[in-house]
């Protein structure tokens, strides 16, 4: 009778085991390799290390119990151009997810849109035949070029998005641009406050981007 009880609870205990591995989807087992490539907006240009996007915007997350690992590959005054060039030794093997953060410094130097279009392009490629999931952060251009360039590279991140498939924050700055609350004295950076509303407004994009990277590894 003892072996027969002891086979029993075995048993019950593989049953239970199997049932918590079946609700608990495979996706969510580990977290979620991600990096930020971009520029000085990422980078955290003028804060302290801790509050830098990208670790501003891992602690959002946590807060919301989503488990992701973080990088911060976001080096001031890089262009779409520098940030392919870069691509292959900023983003390591094993990212699951990319948020791009690239554009800024073309549109303040008024770098021929269709460079950074192109530059754009190559990294978006690159990181899809790699399996990377990517979340394009849309910049818009400064007013001082004039209505036809800023047309043009305004129009480079919603073309981008649908003609890739990839998932489109409209605007990185949103809530921040043009407020001296929100920026540094140099009137382009976010201050510490700045950078939670980036975090803030962007985190509901971010979170349904992670959503659908958990589905398919599931």
């Amino acid at each position: 009778m003892e072996w027969f009880l002891h086979i029993l609870l075995l048993t019950v205990s593989l049953m239970t085991a199997a049932s918590a591995s079946a609700q608990t989807p495979a996706g969510l087992e580990k977290p979620i390799k991600m990096v930020v490539l971009g520029d000085s907006l990422s980078a955290g240009y003028g804060l302290p290390a801790d509050a830098a996007f990208p670790l501003r915007l891992q602690k959002a997350l946590d807060a919301k119990g989503i488990r992701v690992d973080m990088i911060n590959a976001g080096v001031s005054g890089d262009t779409t151009s520098g940030g392919r060039e870069r691509l292959d030794w900023s983003v390591p093997e094993g990212t699951d997810a990319v948020i791009l953060e690239l554009g800024a410094n073309d549109a303040l130097r008024g770098i021929d849109p269709a460079v950074s279009r192109v530059a754009l392009s190559d990294i978006i490629t690159k990181l899809q035949a790699r399996k990377i999931a990517v979340l394009l952060c849309g910049m818009l251009a400064p007013p001082n070029y004039g209505s036809d360039y800023a047309a043009k590279f305004n129009a480079i991140y919603p073309d981008l998005a649908k003609s890739f498939g990839v998932q489109l924050y409209p605007f990185f700055l949103d809530g921040v641009a043009a407020d001296a609350r929100l920026n540094q004295a140099d009137g382009m950076h976010p201050t510490a406050a700045g950078v939670d509303v980036v975090v803030k407004n962007i985190l509901p994009t971010v979170e349904a981007f992670l959503g659908s990277i958990s589905g398919q590894r599931s």
